[in-house]
């Protein structure tokens, strides 16, 4: 997956609406207003958090993974092992990859 597919995907688990990542506005909506985050509405557009580079932006999104399950197999998901060092020092990148993976949202090859 691209980082902009990446980002679409991880911003609708997250709630994010009116995400289109096709096209010359990808990520935007038809008009190439950004895409609405949870919560507000009306005017309020907000760009698509870059969560492929922003560990901050990684760490909202893990807010999702509430199921201990969840949180477990994410955590697998980074480290492939228990070596939970690695658990700590995975970049963006790799935590929004396994984030997707958690919840099935993967593809391959895209």
């Amino acid at each position: 997956m691209t980082d902009e597919q990446i980002n679409a995907a991880i911003a609708r688990a997250c709630g994010w609406t009116d995400i289109h990542d096709s096209g010359p506005w990808h990520n935007h909506t038809l008009w190439g207003y950004p895409p609405i985050k949870p919560g507000q509405g009306g005017n309020a557009y907000k760009y698509l958090p870059n969560y492929c580079t922003n560990l901050n932006a990684m760490h909202e999104a893990e807010k999702v993974l509430r199921d201990k399950e969840l949180l477990f197999e994410y955590g697998m998901h980074i480290s492939n092992s228990h070596h939970y060092e690695y658990l700590l020092r995975a970049t963006a990148r790799e935590r929004a990859e396994a984030f997707l993976r958690t919840l099935n949202k993967w593809e391959e090859g895209k």
